[in-house]
């Protein structure tokens, strides 16, 4: 699915990074959060607002501190639990979504916040689609098959459910109900594309990470299928309800 500017209207905003806020849920990554803050606070000018929500008994929420992000604490609940309410905190009109192990490409930020002013309202960065050089095998094996059971499912064809990196605009996050945890990062794609939302996906580099990964494969991969298989079902009934 490639990315097609869509026709922008003279009365929307042109978004800049004061109208964008960077958030993530963080747990126990001292080891990458500091790479991972500057390079958003180098890519942004200092301008973009950073949010985490933390459940960490390390040291990250005070380095997230020190480097001038928002930190919300939170006792750990799964990755969805926080993610949801990373996203739903800030509230400047852009939001993006990332990881704390420094696998995505902050880099690609300017990218991103330009789709959004192109006129689409998700824009989420595809790892898999070329080639995911640095995901373990088995992990690229679950994410392909996630994506080809969701895009049958939808009947629309979608590269990477399951990114940790995608730029929202406000409106989106605040009129869907998020109710996924573990599988919250496809319920993220799945929903706004089955409600007729306006979503483009454009390839992303994604590195190794840092630290320690908190993902047990066979549970969590589990966790998302349910949702795979769960989300496009509900959406549907909801359309034939209305």
């Amino acid at each position: 699915m490639e990315a097609q500017p869509v026709a922008e209207s003279t009365e929307d905003p042109r978004y800049t990074f004061d109208d964008l806020s960077v958030v993530m849920g963080t747990y126990n990554e001292e080891e990458a959060i500091r790479a991972v803050l500057s390079d958003i606070d180098r890519i942004t000018d200092g301008r973009a607002e950073v949010v985490c929500v933390d459940g960490s008994s390390d040291a990250t929420p005070q380095i997230a501190r020190d480097r001038g992000a928002h930190v919300v604490e939170q006792e750990p609940q799964g990755y969805g639990v926080a993610v949801r309410e990373a996203l739903l905190t800030p509230d400047r009109p852009v939001v993006v979504t990332t990881d704390c192990d420094d696998t995505y490409p902050m880099e690609r930020l300017p990218d991103f916040l330009e789709l959004i002013n192109d006129g689409y309202d998700v824009v989420s960065g595809d790892r898999v689609s070329g080639g995911a050089d640095a995901m373990p095998p088995l992990n690229e094996f679950g994410n392909r098959l996630f994506a080809l059971t969701a895009s049958t499912l939808m009947l629309r064809r979608v590269g990477d459910t399951t990114t940790g990196m995608r730029a929202y605009r406000r409106e989106v996050v605040e009129d869907i109900e998020w109710t996924e945890n573990t599988g919250l990062s496809a319920e993220l794609l799945i929903r706004p594309l089955m409600r007729g939302y306006d979503v483009t996906e454009v390839p992303i580099e994604y590195d190794d990470r840092l630290g320690e990964t908190k993902l047990d494969p066979f549970a969590g991969g589990a966790a998302i299928g349910k949702s795979v298989l769960k989300v496009p079902l509900q959406e549907r009934w909801r359309r034939l309800r209305s």
